[in-house]
């Protein structure tokens, strides 16, 4: 008596550069032959040991946040805040606050310029009426140009939020979970209004 034998299906090589037709020999056989499988083993283990090194960055990346001092996350909340009122004037087209002469995109020439300093002033430096695009020769070179800045805030905002700047002298302290909510707010808005310019 003969029993009848399965017939088996091809199926085609799991290796991308193969791709060939194969009867399998064995159940659970993937490739058409050792040089395919070892082939794949290789993509597989390439593919293993780049997984891993992303996990050790993301791990070096958490390990180096937890080390960071309030200064330093201060420091970063500070960019991310000047970055988003650079956007903001930028998108809106604003002159240099205190001289009145367009501003210079292109290049590296436009600061975030504070009229109550930040060292005068710490409460305020992420109050954004206190914050507007300003020329470097301006902001650094002549100390901010105070006067001429006054005039371009009231201009800006009105006189009457100008003399609300000039009258707080609140006291705020932050914690390192609010530094690290106010940076990822403004990187936010930054996305935001890059991302309704383009």
């Amino acid at each position: 008596m003969l029993v009848a034998t399965k017939e088996r299906k091809k199926k085609t090589c799991d290796n991308p550069a193969c791709g060939a037709s194969f009867v399998p020999q064995r159940l659970g056989q993937a490739v058409c032959n050792y040089t395919c499988g070892l082939a794949i083993k290789d993509v597989n283990q390439a593919k293993a040991r780049k997984s891993l090194a992303q996990v050790e960055r993301r791990e070096i990346k958490i390990r180096k946040e937890k080390l960071k001092s309030r200064g330093e996350h201060m420091r970063e909340a500070q960019q991310a805040f000047n970055e988003y009122i650079r956007a903001r004037d930028q998108a809106a087209g604003h002159p240099c606050i205190s001289s009145g002469k367009p501003l210079d995109w292109s290049g590296n020439a436009v600061d975030a310029g504070h009229y109550r300093s930040v060292g005068s002033a710490p409460h305020l430096r992420f109050d954004e009426r206190n914050c507007h695009a300003q020329s470097k020769q301006d902001n650094r070179f002549l100390s901010g140009n105070a006067v001429d800045y006054r005039i371009g805030l009231i201009a800006r905002i009105g006189q009457e939020a100008v003399d609300a700047l000039e009258a707080d002298q609140s006291v705020r302290k932050y914690t390192v979970e609010q530094i690290k909510g106010i940076k990822a707010y403004y990187r936010a808005k930054t996305r935001e209004l890059k991302r309704a310019a383009a």
